[in-house]
């Protein structure tokens, strides 16, 4: 009987760049992989934001280092990764975490300017920031990329279709990704987050969070952003090798109910 192989599941000296890392989920994800020895790469539209994430990661005493990106920017993604990759001697995994709320109805007067924002800001962005990274992927032992998507790109929500639809592009970006870098030991995955206490979901009532956690989710309650990130960290594990093409939905079973 050959003997069992022994997989690393540390992500240790290994270099991450978190685009929207500066709150919600982008924050608790910086500070996963920095607690398990990643340098992390900490970038955010909001450059004080960023640095302030950096500093407490350092003070924790892990490897972390700000930089101001704006994800619709396609040269300053291309000069970041490059700055990044240049700091850390490489990169091994990418991010996608960079996101903005979208709500308009479909016959607003607003609506085409939410919907170009909308598919630069969560869409574009990431194949752009997939392009840049991709060089440096390539010479890595343990490439990863994560896409964050949404449970909207599952099942919509009314007066969110800009939003829903950038996101499901997302989904269909990670596949078809997943199937061109397979060969080259890449692997490309998509995590669907759920209702998840952020600066997004901030401004609705308690009242109301509980009252529809309690009607659509398994669990009962909204999320927190560690446990998805402690979900995209999985993803990124050495170990995690055989893994690419998959759409996760992290959203306390919202997917899995019927009623």
């Amino acid at each position: 009987m050959e003997p069992v192989k022994k997989l690393s599941r540390s992500v240790k000296g290994l270099s991450v760049l978190v685009t929207g890392a500066a709150s919600g989920m982008g924050r608790a994800t910086a500070h996963a992989f920095a607690d398990e020895g990643a340098q992390v790469a900490v970038t955010d539209f909001n450059e004080a934001g960023a640095r302030a994430v950096a500093e407490e990661i350092s003070t924790g005493g892990g490897t972390a280092r700000a930089w101001a990106l704006d994800v619709s920017d396609a040269d300053a993604i291309r000069r970041v990764v490059g700055e990044v990759a240049s700091a850390f001697g490489g990169l091994d995994i990418l991010i996608n975490n960079a996101g903005i709320p979208a709500a308009v109805p479909i016959d607003h007067e607003r609506y085409e300017a939410v919907w170009e924002r909308a598919v630069s800001v969560l869409l574009t962005a990431q194949q752009r920031t997939i392009r840049a990274a991709l060089p440096h992927l390539r010479k890595s032992k343990s490439p990863r990329i994560v896409n964050i998507a949404s449970t909207e790109a599952l099942g919509a929500t009314a007066r969110d279709s800009a939003y829903a639809a950038a996101k499901a592009g997302v989904t269909g970006l990670t596949r078809a990704l997943a199937v061109e870098l397979g060969p080259e030991g890449i692997t490309v995955n998509c995590i669907c987050p759920g209702p998840v206490r952020t600066g997004m979901t901030a401004a609705i009532p308690e009242g109301d969070k509980e009252t529809y956690a309690r009607r659509r989710t398994v669990l009962r309650r909204y999320g927190d952003p560690e446990e998805v990130a402690h979900i995209t960290l999985s993803l990124c594990l050495p170990a995690a090798s055989f893994l690419t093409g998959v759409t996760i939905p992290v959203d306390g079973g919202l997917m899995a109910r019927n009623a």
